[in-house]
């Protein structure tokens, strides 16, 4: 079969699969899409979730012609994506339109949206207010399109690390166009052990999730910080976690993110100083990891 720039959805797009199981592809950033779609699926995963914004494998300003082509090469190798990441958080933004009509045209379906910021200058309720618009004109955006938009909930003091503030911006939204990407890893931040509270309120938008663990350490000046680690190493109960994933019934794809030491991978250098083969070792633990829940609890 020959591909053009532009792919029809109808013709490729294999049937949704709930559950899939994507790799968060800033990791990925130093290779061709023919490289990193090999990568994709000789580790097992069922898609990329593309980095469809500024330093991403593919930039906002080209997506009608680069996109088509990061899911050409994957589909060429057997695999797919259904998920993207972005920075568009303004439904005003001619780029955010042109992002979603494309991922549309190819039959993506879902995309994280980008980080929103307190401004301290104002209360939080005003904020939120604000905020608020935001939201409801990105679902409308969204609706036009038929895609879902997610935010996720990163620790923090932006919007979504307290979690209870996506609520209050979600709870009169269709969240079959816009909610959540949840985040145990941050969750666990934030939340300590009451984390759960914070995900069943939310549980009717999470519509894409993603997963990573971490640690508390402190340095040698006595300050504590946060490392991230590979899955099943750090802090987050993936126990509890699955056991609550399952019981609310969350049917999303998953996406991977690999923010532990990869030479520089991790933060999307496009030159890593770690091997390739080590790189791989390291995809692969993860992912193997992550499987063997999803059979454990039968997902």
């Amino acid at each position: 079969m020959t591909f053009g720039t532009h792919i029809s959805a109808s013709v490729l797009s294999p049937p949704e699969k709930l559950r899939t199981i994507h790799i968060f592809t800033k990791c990925l950033q130093f290779l061709d899409y023919d490289e990193m779609a090999e990568v994709v699926a000789k580790q097992g995963f069922d898609g990329a979730d593309l980095t469809v914004r500024t330093g991403g494998q593919v930039l906002p300003e080209n997506v009608e012609t680069d996109l088509p082509k990061a899911v050409k090469a994957l589909r060429k190798s057997g695999v797919d994506s259904n998920m993207i990441v972005t920075k568009i958080n303004n439904a005003d933004d001619p780029l955010s339109e042109r992002i979603l009509k494309t991922m549309a045209d190819l039959g993506i379906k879902y995309y994280r949206m980008g980080y929103m910021d307190y401004d301290d200058k104002k209360p939080v309720i005003r904020n939120l207010e604000e905020f608020k618009i935001s939201f409801e004109n990105l679902e409308k955006l969204n609706r036009k399109f038929g895609v879902h938009g997610g935010y996720q909930n990163h620790s923090g003091l932006r919007l979504g690390g307290p979690v209870w503030d996506l609520y209050y911006l979600l709870k009169d939204r269709d969240p079959e166009f816009i909610g959540v990407q949840y985040d145990v890893r941050h969750a666990t931040v934030e939340g300590g052990v009451s984390w759960p509270l914070g995900m069943k309120l939310l549980a009717p938008w999470i519509k894409t999730t993603d997963i990573k663990d971490f640690v508390w350490y402190k340095k040698g000046n006595g300050e504590w910080k946060l490392k991230n680690v590979p899955l099943g190493e750090g802090m987050v109960d993936f126990d509890s976690y699955f056991k609550l994933y399952k019981s609310l019934n969350i049917k999303a794809p998953v996406t991977i993110h690999y923010e532990y030491d990869l030479g520089g991978a991790e933060h999307g250098t496009t030159n890593p100083t770690m091997s390739h083969d080590e790189i791989n070792f390291w995809l692969n633990k993860d992912i193997t990891f992550l499987k063997k829940y999803f059979e454990e609890f039968d997902l």
